[in-house]
């Protein structure tokens, strides 16, 4: 009985054992996706010039929107960063479109039927795609900023918006905390 007993312990501890070391795995996965992700902008650097599209100077922030009939959903907190389709894995293709290339078109701007054309960003799958936002960043632009949910890629309640280049990300957009507004959820 006692052997029994010892060989249970045993293979009790073992499997604990294992579930751990599975999910520091896990953890470390995500960290290295971040580390990788910031790895871009050396190697950037790298790419050819030919490929690069020309980058319009001007970018547009966003229709006029009626705030008065507004209606928010819900209120978060997190980081705004910036990227770009120009870093040398990315394809140009949004996670929520597929069809939609904004490094071939040159676009940073979504036309949606309701809101009009509002900027594109990257969200956790906490916003479903086709979400709207409203947020105000002196960084963007100085007044309200709507964006609609078309990629992902961002942990929690970050944002990150897309801009022309990844040299304009880390010129003028940066990071910093931001609250934002989600008007619409989802499609």
């Amino acid at each position: 009985m006692g052997f029994r007993l010892s060989k249970f312990i045993i293979l009790v501890i073992v499997v604990l054992l294992m579930t751990a070391t599975i999910s520091e795995k896990k953890i470390f996965r995500v960290e290295n996706f971040n580390f990788n992700k910031s790895l871009g902008l050396t190697a950037m650097a790298l790419k050819d010039e030919e490929e690069k599209p020309v980058v319009k100077e001007e970018i547009k922030t966003g229709t006029k929107v009626d705030s008065t009939k507004l209606v928010v959903k819900a209120t978060y907190s997190g980081d705004l960063t910036g990227y770009a389709a120009d870093c040398p894995k990315c394809n140009g293709k949004l996670a929520c479109l597929r069809n939609y290339n904004v490094y071939k078109n040159n676009v940073v701007n979504y036309e949606d039927k309701t809101y009009g054309s509002v900027r594109i960003v990257a969200s956790s799958k906490n916003l479903p795609c086709g979400s709207i936002i409203r947020f105000n960043s002196k960084r963007v632009a100085q007044e309200d900023t709507y964006a609609i949910v078309l990629d992902r890629g961002v942990l929690g309640n970050s944002i990150d918006l897309l801009v022309p280049t990844e040299a304009y990300a880390s010129k003028y957009i940066g990071r910093s905390k931001i609250s934002y507004e989600v008007l619409r959820v989802g499609w």
